[in-house]
């Protein structure tokens, strides 16, 4: 058992290199002693999140190929924030490449082997094809495509980059977020957890809950977003957006270093519903003092309605799942984005709270659906599995009969700082010149699942 959870934790916890495929898959050989950076046309504050840390098989210069305008200057002031800051202060050297033709002038000069993309997710899928036809590797934020077409041209790029031995990686931050890989450790114990039940479409097995805010600081400063981010026909619907990382999850604690095929999915309902900004509220998120043109389509009695909310319930491999993500303006004060998770167990349920009595901050408790002996068999494995890879780890029972698990700070580092995590996640995977088997099918299948609850969403 202790060799078996170890292996799990390896693997699904994404602190390994990547798994050995079969024999007849070709390697990717190193192109170049280091990793290069090239940065292109970074329109989101994610780009800036991956260079917030330096990593010694990344080179020092990083090369941007972007559009004149403020998204790339506010990528370029971030950068100087980190390096001329206090404390551990990074040390980019950045070479800018400037014009309409970016895209070209990336292809054209390839001065580095890895492109990093974090902006317009209109544009997204058209500059991986681009790139992997190119021989360049992609780290892409989320989400690769949001609608039917951008879905075929993803699995087009899929085979491209298989071809020309080059890798499409997408950023999962949340894999990172300690309670979540607690969650998702528990789940792995079935002495403690028994099995994933099979659930119904008003109780799923597994349930991924996100509220987010659109008016938020970043590294310590008000966040400025771009008009675009408003307007779905470029950022996306929300359907389709944040509950990448929902469906992504669903998958990866479920269904832990499994292939998931597009056919094990089958969508069962599928909702959306605008978020309705005054034009004061506008105005303090983007600095801008009316509507671009382009988003008067959405404008209704003055106000602006984008659909920034979605809700899907689906089956995959037989269990009943939902994700639902939930865009509001501004959290209250001393609040922030919110998460709320359950994996429903024969023996106990696994429930992620991070409400007021959390003080906002997220705890995983667990619910017992059995008696004698779980006590019992939960203290035994938090003193033994669970401390030996989440040292300091307690367990504490509650008068209304839950157990709440005590997870060290140590292990709480942030959402900022998940994005260095999964970078050197897959730096290790392009020294290894693979990515582990379940993980491009499965990306595959979490884009299925997002365009598909996205098609019954529009459809109702």
């Amino acid at each position: 058992m202790k060799n078996y959870l170890i292996g799990i934790l390896l693997f699904g916890l994404c602190f390994s290199c990547a798994e050995k495929k079969s024999e007849e898959k070709s390697i990717q050989e190193p192109t170049m002693d280091k990793v290069k950076l090239m940065t292109l046309d970074p329109g989101h504050f994610h780009s800036a999140l991956v260079q917030k840390t330096m990593y010694p098989q990344v080179d020092s210069t990083v090369y941007v190929f972007a559009p004149e305008g403020p998204e790339v200057q506010d990528f370029l002031n971030k950068i100087k924030q980190y390096n001329t800051r206090s404390e551990n202060p990074t040390g980019w050297n950045v070479e800018t490449n400037f014009g309409d033709d970016y895209l070209q002038q990336m292809i054209y000069q390839s001065p580095g082997n890895v492109m990093v993309v974090a902006g317009k997710n209109s544009k997204k899928i058209d500059y991986i094809l681009a790139a992997v036809t190119a021989g360049l590797n992609v780290y892409a934020d989320k989400p690769l495509v949001i609608n039917p077409d951008g879905f075929v041209k993803l699995k087009e790029a899929f085979e491209i980059a298989e071809q020309n031995g080059v890798m499409i990686y997408d950023i999962m931050t949340e894999r990172f977020e300690s309670t979540t890989m607690m969650q998702k450790l528990f789940s792995t114990l079935p002495h403690v957890f028994g099995e994933l039940v099979d659930g119904t479409p008003d109780e799923p097995a597994i349930s991924k809950e996100s509220v987010h805010h659109f008016f938020k600081y970043v590294s310590g400063n008000p966040l400025v977003r771009p008009a675009w981010f408003f307007d779905v026909n470029e950022e996306g619907e929300g359907i389709v957006d944040v509950t990448t990382h929902l469906v992504d999850l669903v998958q990866w604690e479920a269904f832990p270093n499994q292939i998931i095929d597009s056919s094990d999915v089958e969508m069962l309902r599928a909702k959306r519903w605008p978020t309705i900004l005054t034009p004061e509220e506008f105005t303090k998120v983007t600095k801008l003092t009316e509507y671009p043109e382009y988003l008067e389509k959405d404008i209704v009695d003055g106000k602006l309605h984008t659909f920034s909310n979605g809700e899907m319930i689906y089956k995959i491999k037989g269990k009943h799942a939902k994700v639902s993500v939930i865009w509001n303006y501004q959290a209250p004060e001393g609040t922030g984005d919110t998460h709320y998770s359950i994996m429903r167990g024969t023996k106990c349920d696994l429930i992620i709270k991070q409400g007021p009595e959390e003080n906002y901050k997220p705890v995983l408790y667990i619910q017992p659906t059995i008696k004698s002996p779980f006590d019992n068999l939960l203290t035994s494995a938090v003193e033994n599995e669970i401390q030996e890879l989440f040292p300091g780890t307690t367990a504490e029972k509650m008068s209304n009969g839950l157990w709440k698990i005590n997870i060290p700070d140590e292990f709480k580092i942030g959402h900022e700082a998940h994005f260095a995590q999964v970078t050197e996640n897959y730096l290790k995977y392009l020294e290894a010149g693979e990515l582990p088997a379940w993980e491009i099918p499965n990306m595959i299948t979490k884009y299925y699942t997002t365009i598909a609850g996205y098609k019954m969403a529009k459809e109702d």
